[in-house]
């Protein structure tokens, strides 16, 4: 659920304005893009203070009621003063950026100064009211970008339990997918992919230690890019690896992720991977180009064939488009399944490590109000809190209090294996065959929500990306009884401009992506209706 007080406020506020205060707006769909809206807000067809209002009112009535979707956490009440005060800049010829006044949404692991709590969806960070920033959110905000509010998440970025259900928290409930109400929005950015998706805004920030961005991306039909580890600050955001988390865009369009990777790119003193950012970024919306695919040479890598015959014949249907627009495609040889369960093995005992350091570290900066200063103080507030644990409980929180150390040589070993393996099975991939690129099955179709049996998600192949440190996007490519099902693009680490770009040349090849109609189940399309009950 929306916080109320947030909610009541950021409404208030809006009614208080009134259309008659300014120009009346001309209709601009819920689902334009953040380019569509700075091409209206320069043309005057549309305020940022108006579409701030519109989503305001588009959350109120989508997420909280109608379809109630469960995938904005929290609101900012400083919003429309913040839209306001672009706008004023704007009529003074004073443009930030391609963000000027488009309103944006954060995942709830990401510290924003706007009097908003950054909860990691767990009640024992209620009071954690952050008088800080991110550095990727003072990036966001200095290019221009209105911080709408805070995206529900899978509770402690879904490293609490080796049962829980994707998409939920105590805070927020569970996300729902707006393409079939009972399905997975995965996790664990479900709020920001549910949020794009579901038109509550045009882009959101996710976060990823392993598929948290990738496969909400792909199960909900945006785009979304795990950039290369290094390349955007984690400062200030709720962590559980120094050495795989990182944050990226969720978006509609592949334009609109570069935009923002070009805004949230760059070197933060106080983060050590970043110290070559600076160095690699570069202006990812520029390098753009619909003739991208033409001569590239992509390995087709296809680890999750065989699970659904429909989503098999999207791949099929996506590698025939890649083949006609030029490109060059390898059938490619990945890791064994021997290969690929030692890496996994060896990634879960590293984060486990790396959680309980991070997270503790984490905890003591926070404001005094946070009672919980330790992974064992928090382990003791879920046992004591009724409502954290009435579905799954905190298998992994309690594995991590037992680690031992960062400095602990095992542990120092296990982390440069799995690094190792993971990134000379990419490189062999990439190098043996001179590719620019890998492309795989990028998840999907979603499975429905069970929290009696679990749920079985076809995600996207993102533990090989993941533990390199490596980049990957994915981008819609199709629908399997109106579920998304996406295309996945990994590359060698910093090729987020050859990535995007070979991305935007297929997002604009086949237009695969639509909007959701919000069913509360795929058994209500006609076909499927109908042959249930046929008489």
């Amino acid at each position: 659920m929306i916080r109320s007080v947030a909610l009541a406020l950021a409404l208030a506020c809006a009614a208080a304005t009134g259309a008659s205060a300014q120009p009346r707006a001309q209709a601009l769909s819920p689902y334009a893009s953040a380019g569509e809206q700075q091409a209206a807000m320069t043309d005057g067809r549309v305020t940022s203070e108006q579409l701030v209002q519109a989503y305001l009112l588009r959350i109120d009535r989508i997420d909280r009621s109608g379809p109630k979707l469960n995938a904005v956490i929290a609101l900012n009440a400083h919003a429309l003063a913040d839209a306001r005060k672009l706008d004023a800049e704007r009529r003074a010829g004073h443009l930030r950026g391609p963000l000027h006044g488009v309103p944006i949404l954060l995942k709830d692991n990401i510290e924003s100064q706007d009097g908003t709590a950054t909860t990691a969806g767990s009640l024992a960070l209620a009071a954690n009211v952050p008088q800080r920033d991110a550095p990727l959110v003072r990036r966001l905000t200095d290019a221009g970008a209105v911080i709408l509010g805070k995206t529900n998440l899978s509770e402690w970025a879904n490293f609490r339990s080796t049962r829980s259900i994707s998409g939920w928290s105590a805070v927020g409930g569970l996300v729902r997918n707006p393409y079939g109400l009972d399905r997975s929005s995965c996790g664990s950015s479900a709020g920001s992919g549910a949020a794009v998706a579901a038109g509550l805004a045009a882009v959101a920030i996710g976060t990823e230690t392993d598929g948290s961005v990738t496969c909400p991306a792909a199960l909900n039909g945006v785009v979304g890019l795990k950039p290369t580890v290094g390349l955007v600050s984690r400062t200030y955001i709720v962590p559980i690896s120094a050495e795989q988390d990182t944050a990226g865009p969720m978006t509609r369009t592949v334009a609109d992720a570069a935009a923002l990777l070009t805004v949230m790119a760059g070197s933060d003193p106080l983060d050590p991977a970043t110290k070559d950012a600076d160095a690699k970024k570069s202006n990812y919306l520029a390098a753009l180009n619909r003739g991208a695919l033409k001569g590239a040479r992509l390995g087709v890598w296809a680890p999750n064939k065989g699970r659904s015959p429909q989503a098999d014949a999207i791949f099929e249907a996506a590698l025939k488009s890649l083949r006609d627009q030029g490109a060059v495609l390898v059938e490619i040889k990945g890791p064994d399944e021997a290969a690929q369960s030692k890496i996994g093995d060896l990634e879960g005992e590293c984060l486990r490590i790396e959680f309980k350091a991070a997270i503790d570290a984490y905890l003591a900066s926070t404001p005094a109000a946070v009672k919980a200063r330790t992974l064992d103080d928090l382990i003791a507030f879920d046992k004591a809190e009724g409502r954290e644990m009435p579905l799954f409980a905190q298998e992994i929180f309690e594995d991590s209090a037992k680690k031992p150390p960062l400095t602990d040589p095992g542990y120092l070993a296990k982390r440069a294996q799995a690094r190792t393996m993971a990134r000379a099975a990419l490189d062999k991939m990439l190098a043996d065959n001179q590719l620019d690129a890998i492309v795989a099955p990028g998840g999907g179709p979603t499975g429905i929500v069970d929290p009696v049996n679990g749920t079985r998600l076809a995600g996207a192949p993102s533990s090989l990306p993941a533990v390199s440190g490596y980049p990957h996007l994915v981008v819609p490519a199709g629908y399997v009884t109106g579920l998304p099902v996406a295309l996945s693009f990994i590359g060698p680490a910093w090729s987020e401009a050859r990535l995007l770009a070979l991305g935007y040349a297929f997002e604009q090849a086949t237009l695969a992506r639509h909007e959701p109609t919000f069913p509360q189940s795929v058994a209500e399309r006609p076909e499927i209706a109908e042959a249930y009950d046929p008489r």
